[in-house]
């Protein structure tokens, strides 16, 4: 069975934010706010690149499938 990184990572994450958000309810500040609210706006603003990187006509890949796009006249 082949692992998917990207799942494992994102269970990770879950854990790590499930425990911290345990630990907050029980009273132990685990992870300070503001380095919570600074990993947030960096990752936000990482995934809305690529995602217009991803759902634009950008790179050769995008721009070769508009073309087939435009021949199936379906653009």
């Amino acid at each position: 069975m082949e692992k998917d990184l990207a799942s494992l990572s994102r269970f990770a994450f879950l854990i790590v934010a499930v425990l911290n958000a345990v630990l907050n309810l029980l009273g132990y500040q685990t992870i300070p706010e503001q380095f919570v609210n600074d990993v947030v706006a960096i990752l936000s603003g990482v995934y809305f690149i690529w995602a217009g990187w991803k759902n634009n006509y950008i790179s050769e890949k995008g721009l070769r499938q508009k073309e087939v796009l435009k021949q199936h006249k379906l653009d």
